[in-house]
């Protein structure tokens, strides 16, 4: 019991000392230290005026439901879930993978000039795993580009690369705004996350749900 409880407190501090390096880190790309921003296409570049602060792995999945095609067919094909994607984003440090946020929907608690009106039911959402402070953010102009079409997004049949905007931010429980403060995000070189060749095509398939797995990079910017 004794050598149990020791191991979590050991993991709790770890845990404390890994996020506090994260936080470190995002603290001095805001104070002036640079990481590399990627070359994208411009409809998916941020505009000038933005700098890039944070950047992470994600792991996640995209789901898909089988729909008919048109009212009264009898062909289906794969439509994307609005409740997906779902993903952890990770950043490593010292050898380990830290989880430093995660993404989701949930309705958009604070929306800011650029939401859409009416709000849909749910924004994509991207939350601090470290001060709890989040984001949603939306592709308001198809700022799309599709996987295979730039080296930023090489990876044929993935989920598309994008450039969403935050259409409001929250601060943390205690204050924080790590994410908070973000203005745009890129989603690149994704793999995976495509909906499937098959399983889909007729009447009986109507109903189906299935979740495929994609990683990503996410690409956070905020005023400079």
């Amino acid at each position: 019991m004794s050598f149990n409880m020791d191991r979590k407190l050991h993991y709790m501090r770890l845990r404390r000392v890994l996020a506090g390096v994260v936080l470190a880190g995002a603290a001095a790309v805001a104070h002036g230290q640079s990481l590399t921003v990627p070359v994208t296409p411009a409809i998916i570049t941020p505009p000038s005026g933005n700098s890039l602060f944070l950047v992470a792995g994600a792991v996640g999945t995209q789901g898909y439901i089988c729909l008919p095609t048109s009212a009264g067919t009898a062909t289906a094909s794969w439509t994307v879930k609005p409740s997906r994607p779902q993903a952890t984003l990770f950043q490593r440090v010292f050898g380990y993978d830290v989880q430093i946020a995660t993404h989701f929907l949930s309705p958009d608690a604070n929306p800011n000039d650029a939401a859409p009106s009416p709000l849909p039911f749910g924004s994509a959402t991207w939350q601090s795993s470290l001060d709890t402070s989040r984001v949603w953010a939306q592709v308001l102009h198809s700022n799309s580009i599709p996987a295979g079409s730039d080296p930023i997004c090489p990876n044929a049949g993935s989920i598309p690369c994008l450039l969403l905007q935050s259409i409001g931010s929250q601060s943390g429980t205690a204050g924080g705004t790590l994410l908070s403060k973000t203005t745009f995000i890129q989603r690149l070189t994704t793999q995976g996350g495509g909906a499937p060749a098959d399983g889909c095509s007729t009447s009986a398939d109507v109903g189906t749900q299935i979740l495929v797995a994609y990683t990503a990079d996410y690409y956070f910017y905020r005023k400079n």
